[in-house]
């Protein structure tokens, strides 16, 4: 009687496990790290299409000033094509809170908010100036 089998023991199958927890214990961290290096830069590449739109405001004005009342936020969001960029360190999309606008006659400044997906190190500030 020659009977042949097919099927896996249970060593080889505890050997596959341990093979794919020890590639999941080295894999896991690296992504997570990839993760967050990719939001500190989509939030820092948002912060800087805002800028640009402050920048590109002030020059229509004939480089009057960087005030609040020269460059609203409602003439941001329209550079901006209707909305703000979502930032996603902290999932949202808010003028002021997400994006930290700080505008005076002279110059403006953003950048955006650490949230709690980010470090707020990593974070630029951009600084228009006349």
């Amino acid at each position: 009687m020659n009977k042949s089998n097919k099927a896996f023991t249970l060593i080889e199958l505890l050997v596959v496990v341990l093979i794919l927890g020890i590639l999941v214990a080295v894999a896991l961290p690296s992504y997570l790290s990839s993760v967050k290096d990719s939001r500190h830069k989509t939030a820092n590449a948002n912060a800087k299409a805002i800028a640009t739109a402050v920048q590109a405001l002030y020059v229509k004005s004939n480089g009057k000033s960087y005030s609040a009342t020269d460059i609203p936020t409602s003439a941001i969001t329209s550079e901006l094509g209707g909305t703000i960029p979502v930032n996603p360190c902290t999932g949202a999309a808010v003028l002021g809170t997400d994006y930290g606008l700080t505008q005076s006659a002279a110059s403006a400044t953003v950048q955006p908010a650490a949230g709690s997906n980010c470090d707020t190190s990593e974070l630029k500030l951009i600084t228009l100036s006349q």
